[in-house]
């Protein structure tokens, strides 16, 4: 990969991701459910660009959405509405709406309150909508706080005495059909266990439900397989596979698989240039044209990415703190990270930066966001045109008042 030549092509910062990649962790993936039915719906909120989207799309992919935005990406990439899911905790009833007319898969239900509106819309509507409702199963998936979802401090999912009740009122209701149960305990997975304990937690709800005759059709396991970013561990999709299915004895289910990370975390890569180097007393900063309106994670979750630069310096590395240009005490990429000396337009790559990079972007600053280009087959091709300063202004200059 040409990073210099593609900096020069599609100027800085840029996201770079290979798509390639891609289709490999999805073929391996694919490959370890073998023999067993099974749908991988790709998570849309880890890279949302509808050239990625189609990417899977075309390889036969589903789409796991947690808004009516990401609903509507995944038609336009042409997901078939039978491999959509809509989940997520806060949905408008417009939202409900819409997703009940356009039929897709299911509706993933997160409250009793939230399976009420649906029940509610569907019989405004003179319809039947499809639900799973998300199990919480209290579960410490031993990750960060901030991407815990299986826990009963987290926002997630209802208590299995809770999903038993609503399975009973959906099993009850004419404008309500159970087909699935799902569950889904957090993001960068790094340990087995606790996704084995969940599985087994929820296919024991499954069969209390079937001996009261409510025959559920989707076992939807979420996703969450943690990628290595420095040095960690992780699953390998096979012993993923095999953990769930040991706990599915006796259960004839679709399981349905919704990873995000796992496909383009690593695929992805960020490109920026050096503007300066600086130092304040003992400390010594290289700043750079990308930031954390570009990619978020290290401000918000102090997240590390293994970082590479292109230079022609031979000096030893030296201790730095890589940053970039918004008006931010936390707009850095690395604190003490060891690069040599760089000068102006030496070019600094963040890895790791396909999933939960452009998506969780801003215009903090009135800063434009990033183009986007794929490489596939040893091609490169735009699939996201950088933002001009008039893109961001489109929206409000009608507004001004003489």
């Amino acid at each position: 990969m040409d990073f210099k030549e593609l900096a020069n092509k599609y100027q800085t910062p840029l996201y770079v991701y290979d798509f390639d990649y891609m289709a490999a962790q999805y073929d391996e993936l694919k490959s370890a459910f073998k023999g067993r039915k099974s749908i991988i719906a790709y998570a849309v909120k880890a890279n949302s660009n509808l050239s990625v989207v189609k990417h899977f799309a075309d390889m036969g992919s589903g789409a796991d959405c947690v808004s009516i935005g990401e609903v509507r990406r995944a038609f336009l990439a042409g997901v078939p509405s039978y491999k959509i899911i809509f989940s997520g905790v806060g949905k408008s009833d417009d939202e409900i709406r819409e997703a009940i007319e356009k039929d897709i898969l299911y509706i993933n239900v997160e409250s009793e309150a939230e399976l009420g509106r649906v029940e509610l819309i569907a019989k405004e509507l003179g319809k039947v909508s499809r639900i799973s409702i998300r199990v919480n199963p209290n579960i410490d998936p031993k990750t960060h706080p901030y991407i815990s979802t299986g826990l009963h401090d987290n926002k997630f999912g209802v208590d299995l005495n809770s999903a038993k009740r609503m399975y009973i009122k959906a099993n009850n209701s004419e404008h309500l059909d159970p087909v699935g149960i799902h569950f889904h305990i957090g993001s960068q997975l790094t340990e087995l266990e606790p996704i084995r304990e969940s599985a087994e937690i929820v296919a024991d709800l499954v069969r209390s439900l079937e001996g009261i005759n409510i025959e559920l059709k989707f076992f939807d396991i979420g996703g969450g397989l943690g990628i290595r970013y420095d040095n960690e561990i992780t699953i390998k999709p096979y012993d993923y596979v095999q953990a769930i299915l040991g706990t599915l004895t006796a259960l004839d289910l679709t399981i349905l698989c919704e990873p995000g990370r796992f496909l383009t975390a690593n695929a992805g890569y960020f490109i920026s240039k050096v503007l300066y180097e600086k130092q304040n007393g003992e400390k010594k900063f290289v700043v750079i044209d990308g930031a954390m309106n570009d990619l978020l994670r290290p401000s918000l979750y102090n997240a590390y990415h293994k970082i590479d630069v292109i230079t022609d310096s031979k000096e030893e590395p030296r201790a730095v703190d890589i940053v970039g240009p918004v008006c931010e005490s936390g707009d850095f990429f690395a604190k003490n990270y060891p690069l040599p000396p760089l000068n102006h337009n030496d070019l600094v790559i963040v890895n790791s930066a396909g999933a939960y990079g452009f998506g969780m972007g801003s215009n903090y600053n009135t800063r434009g966001r990033s183009a986007e280009v794929a490489l596939e087959s040893g091609e490169d091709r735009l699939i996201r045109k950088r933002e001009t300063f008039e893109d961001l202004i489109a929206l409000e200059q009608e507004f001004l008042k003489a």
